[in-house]
């Protein structure tokens, strides 16, 4: 995989990726076809060879010398004719005995093929940076993972097999056609290269709109995802009809557009089917022509009739299998876009830990909107650092630059003098333990979810890591403890206790460094005062960066930082910021003020 990833993928060559341990199944599959073909093909051979020289006088040609006296001579033949049809139903049963073999190994390869595409995808998926993901709707890149990997996994086990067997059908009817009759040979030839012509003309007009009608698929998906995602919110504002109006219109553009794409396929599969007729038409004119002038036996006349019925199905179906090769192609080239996405090293862990530097940061999100700016600051290694500032200020950008997610516009960030650039994204995660503001739980016990960062540690090191963040108690209460289903999401628990969950799964990691991004904003004071409490006392020696909107949970931090715009507006400790009258004390006043009428109550 690495090594495919070191350049682009081609489609060709991403799909020839996907089918590597599916391969031998396939061609065994080809050849099951290539059997099936022709014994397809032998057959009206045989019918002919019986109405010319069995029934009829035509002398027996050399070619049916060897299967005249295999059944004891031409006479007895005459005499048992039933030996033909027996032979006919043997050939028909080992054709169907083909048929299985192509359609068993086709549909095994297949799962196979599918589930390296799954795995791929899946893996690649999580090795991309985050920016990739903020750049990409959650409901496309899903889209792309399950009806465009289902749209090539059918064209590779329906249309391109099929389509080797149309190819294979083809040249062999000919074949036979030229060795019977090049005349009627060349009436059945003509309509193959109009048809081909027509299907590839048609569908490089249509292939644009493919293209559309997955992308609108891409954005329904989207609408879908958001909404079940946000569920609680849409119920909450009784949103209900508007989200459904909302889905209703785009799956009315999407199914309108795919409606569109239909009536054009369709006048042209009508079209292609008219050709194919024709085809037949004139093989039966012109052949009833040629036998009425005894140029053309009946014998022969039957079997260009044949090849002809056999080849009707399989040029009708060219157009549907090119069909399916446009959007296939559009699905191939949707997923090649994740493929040839660079993926993110993780490379080998390193031990890092030590003072942590942002010298001169900016950071930008799009190009020329800054979102830090000349941003400087130093945390001594064991201290904690409080980070204040309003909405859009840069607080969580920072949490996410140290964690490495981001690369820096400009700037450096140290950590124990070592700049992160330049370490693995392993070395720098594996030091920094980082508590998001929403706390995302999985669709596992609650156990599980604070397990999941340390699946080797015990029950008594998940127990402590609940209780330093003062949720073990609320857990003990459920009455399955620790082993309680959260649900998706951890919809099941309030926002105070699915922070906390997070905070005790972070803890777990026991990093040198912790993060938390206004992981406490869901509880209330009292409970806020009580874990940074408990994690002063248990978590001596661990160099702690703690953002809020809340004064009183950065307060205690032995320097503090107030960002404004991006930029670095007050810094000192929360004496210092005090006297200084600023940014910081009117946030203070403002958050610890009591309003007038309680003061009056309190005093009064």
């Amino acid at each position: 995989m690495k090594k495919q990833n070191a350049s682009r993928f081609t489609k060709a060559g991403m799909l020839a990726y996907f089918l590597k341990g599916s391969l031998g199944l396939f061609a065994v599959s080809i050849l099951c076809n290539l059997f099936m073909t022709l014994l397809l093909v032998l057959i009206p051979q045989l019918i002919g060879f019986t109405v010319d020289s069995v029934i009829g006088s035509e002398e027996v040609s050399s070619a049916y010398e060897v299967f005249v006296s295999l059944f004891g001579g031409l006479e007895h033949l005459k005499e048992n004719i039933w030996l033909i049809a027996l032979t006919v139903v043997a050939l028909s049963l080992v054709t169907a005995l083909f048929r299985y073999g192509n359609n068993f190994f086709t549909l095994h390869a297949n799962q196979i093929m599918l589930k390296r595409m799954r795995d791929t995808l899946f893996s690649h998926l999580q090795r991309l940076p985050l920016s990739w993901h903020h750049a990409h709707n959650t409901g496309d890149i899903i889209q792309r993972c399950t009806s465009d990997v289902d749209a090539i996994s059918n064209f590779v086990s329906g249309q391109l097999v099929t389509l080797l067997r149309i190819v294979i059908m083809i040249v062999l009817s000919l074949t036979l056609m030229f060795l019977t009759d090049v005349r009627l040979a060349l009436i059945a030839a003509a309509f193959l290269p109009a048809v081909v012509l027509y299907s590839a003309v048609f569908f490089a007009k249509l292939l644009p709109e493919y293209q559309k009608c997955d992308e609108e698929e891409g954005v329904l998906s989207t609408i879908a995802q958001e909404n079940f995602t946000g569920v609680r919110v849409v119920r909450a504002f009784g949103r209900e009809k508007e989200e459904r109006d909302k889905f209703e219109a785009q799956n009315t553009h999407y199914t309108g557009q795919w409606v569109r794409v239909m009536r054009q396929s369709a006048l042209f599969w009508t079209t292609s089917d008219f050709l194919t007729a024709l085809q037949l038409l004139f093989i039966l004119i012109f052949g009833t022509i040629f036998c009425v002038e005894g140029s053309l036996s009946a014998g022969d006349l039957i079997i260009f009739i044949s090849y002809s019925t056999l080849l009707v199905g399989p040029m009708g179906m060219l157009g549907r299998v090119i069909s399916n090769m446009s959007r296939a192609g559009i699905a191939i080239g949707r997923i090649s876009e994740i493929m040839n996405a660079k993926e993110e090293v993780y490379g080998e862990r390193e031990p890092l830990r030590g003072d942590i530097v942002f010298d001169h940061v900016t950071f930008c999100y799009e190009e020329g909107k800054p979102v830090l700016s000349d941003v400087s600051f130093t945390v001594k290694e064991g201290t904690t650092l409080g980070i204040l500032g309003g909405t859009g200020s840069g607080k969580s950008t920072i949490a996410y630059l140290l964690d490495g997610l981001y690369p820096l516009t400009s700037g450096t960030i140290r950590i124990g003098g070592r700049d992160i650039s330049s370490l693995s994204p392993a070395t720098v995660r594996s030091a920094v333990g980082f508590v998001l503001q929403e706390g995302f739980l999985f669709s596992r016990t609650v156990g599980e979810n604070i397990s999941i960062a340390s699946p080797a540690a015990g029950e008594g090191e998940m127990k402590r890591a609940a209780a330093l963040a003062c949720v073990d108690e609320h857990i003990e209460a459920f009455p399955e403890g620790y082993k309680t289903e959260v649900g998706e999401r951890g919809v099941t628990l309030s926002g105070g206790q699915k922070q906390r969950v997070s905070i005790a799964r972070t803890l777990m990691r026991k990093t040198p460094i912790l993060v938390f991004d206004d992981s406490l904003s869901a509880v209330d004071s009292e409970t806020d005062a009580k874990i940074r409490s408990r994690l002063g006392k248990d978590l001596t020696g661990v160099t702690k960066l703690i953002i809020s909107h809340r004064v009183t949970t950065v307060m205690g931090a032995e320097q503090l930082i107030v960002l404004e715009e991006g930029r670095i507006a007050e810094q000192g400790t929360h004496e210092e910021l005090m006297q200084r009258g600023g940014i910081y004390r009117t946030i203070y006043e403002m958050q610890t003020a009591l309003p007038e009428d309680l003061k009056e109550e309190l005093h009064g």
